[in-house]
């Protein structure tokens, strides 16, 4: 499942292309074809990402004119010249020199902006957006006995953090995974938290996940580069079994609620 850096990416791009523009909007796979159909010719006047959800709003005289993605697994949203349609289409937006295709979401719907907001206040803080409050979600952990690793998985504690930020800050901050939130300090939340802001916001402006320290990096070891579909350098994100970039000790991997959770046993002792 796409983190929430590529939903911000998706949503900038959105506006790159699209943003105040008159718009044709369809639904070639048809199971969005009357609400495709009721913002046809409207001008696309803004696209935003909370978490992992893509909200686009097109100026339609109408409450519900907001359109929600929230990609899922296996659902794809990308922009290309214009063309026909490939394969089962749920959504296209294009202005007749680009196109926009929605494959596959695990959502596709109209919501008001009430609805939008609603959507938003079930999430948890989002360390993308300037309007982020990780006192939010500190709460919510302070309060939790579940692990931090299971907490910062959860879309209601830090919207927008996937598997890969989840491992790597955990690394990072030299945190057990399996620390209860209740049991986490204070300051090492603080921590977390401004090291999230950094490294995702960073994922927006360069389109990959990089974690690894430049004394770290592979010019500094010495080594390859890692070369991977989801992108730049990490500490312990699959690489179960390999030796720690920092002490050289073996990467565990586990799974934790459906989802692999690696971490070196030996650097993250720390609660």
């Amino acid at each position: 499942m796409p983190e929430g850096h590529v939903i911000h990416r998706l949503a900038r791009a959105t506006m790159d292309h699209f943003g105040d523009k008159a718009v044709q909007v369809s639904s070639p796979q048809g199971r969005f074809d009357g609400a495709a159909a009721s913002l046809d010719g409207t001008v696309l006047q803004g696209a935003s990402a909370c978490g992992k959800h893509l909200l686009i709003d097109f100026a339609r005289p109408h409450p519900e004119h907001i359109v929600h993605i929230h990609l899922g697994l296996i659902g794809k949203f990308f922009f290309a010249p214009l063309a026909p349609p490939r394969g089962a289409v749920r959504l296209r937006i294009t202005d007749g020199v680009t196109a926009a295709d929605l494959h596959g979401p695990q959502m596709c719907r109209l919501l008001t902006p009430q609805e939008q907001q609603a959507q938003i206040a079930k999430l948890g803080p989002d360390p993308i957006r300037p309007d982020a409050d990780p006192e939010i979600a500190w709460t919510r952990i302070q309060r939790s006995g579940r692990s931090i690793a299971s907490l910062l998985m959860d879309q209601r504690i830090t919207a927008g953090v996937g598997n890969i930020y989840r491992a790597e800050v955990l690394f990072r901050h030299r945190v057990n995974p399996a620390t209860p939130g209740n049991r986490l300090r204070r300051a090492t939340w603080e921590a977390i938290w401004a090291d999230l802001v950094l490294l995702m916001r960073d994922g927006v402006t360069v389109g990959r996940i990089d974690t690894v320290r430049e004394e770290h990096g592979p010019e500094a070891q010495g080594r390859p580069p890692r070369v991977d579909r989801h992108g730049g350098e990490v500490y312990v994100y699959r690489r179960a079994a390999q030796p720690c970039l920092v002490c050289a000790s073996p990467v565990k991997v586990a799974t934790l609620e459906g989802r692999n959770l690696y971490w070196c046993s030996r650097c993250q002792r720390r609660r």
